[in-house]
């Protein structure tokens, strides 16, 4: 089992390539893995985790629905933005500037093998970042991401995740709002849910901006506490 991690910073990155950039990285773990099985060898599959702000797109899932994208191709240009079917789970979402997106690439037989056992994971990285600004993340029952009030009746999303896996080998990962423009969330139906609320951090702390290099630091170190990794 090897729980060492590269840590890649991808910055601002146009959303197709980041998708294809682990596309690479998925793909790569995948042929190892089938070559040790084909040649009964066993070397070690790398790990990654990948942290990066996209341009404004929105991504539907494969089991999401395109009703739930409420503007048409005009509107997406006039927003400045982009639209992509992708393979991961879920619905629709939105990415844009302010918001962190994390994109584990993981050979999940090096950790543990249960997806769900890994979205709760992920979900706890999300929750232990929050505390650092008194922002109590929780899970809301039935549903993937963390959120904040969910006891109220109008619960409020605060990160939404979506993976896909093969082979124990994860992609797509978490998007955290930070100092994200939530405007954008009114163009979907976000993740399919029609009484939704996005919410961010800067919002919930009342402030127009989070330092974007504090969290990404925190999220790395609670990444590796979670998944009692070490990065290399």
């Amino acid at each position: 089992m090897n729980r060492k991690i590269k840590f890649i910073d991808l910055g601002l990155m146009d959303y197709k390539e980041a998708w294809d950039f682990q596309q690479k990285l998925f793909d790569e773990i995948v042929e190892i893995k089938k070559k040790n099985r084909k040649d009964s060898t066993n070397k070690k599959t790398p790990n990654y985790f990948l942290l990066v702000e996209h341009p404004h797109v929105y991504t539907l899932g494969k089991s999401g629905n395109m009703s739930n994208l409420l503007i048409d191709e005009t509107e997406l240009k006039n927003n400045d933005a982009s639209f992509y079917k992708i393979n991961r789970g879920g619905d629709i979402t939105y990415h844009g500037p302010g918001q962190i997106v994390g994109y584990p690439i993981l050979d999940l037989e090096n950790f543990f093998t249960d997806i769900h056992k890994y979205l709760r994971f992920l979900e706890e990285v999300i929750i232990l970042t929050l505390k650092n600004y008194e922002i109590k993340g929780e899970r809301n029952q039935g549903k993937t991401g963390v959120w904040i009030d969910t006891k109220t009746p109008f619960p409020r999303k605060i990160c939404a995740m979506g993976v896909r896996a093969s082979r124990w080998v994860t992609m797509h990962g978490f998007a955290l709002n930070a100092n994200v423009d939530l405007n954008y969330f009114n163009n979907i139906i976000p993740c399919g849910l029609s009484n939704n609320i996005v919410t961010s951090i800067s919002k919930e702390k009342k402030r127009k901006t989070v330092d974007v290099l504090k969290i990404k630091e925190l999220l790395k170190r609670n990444f590796l506490d979670v998944f009692q990794a070490e990065f290399i």
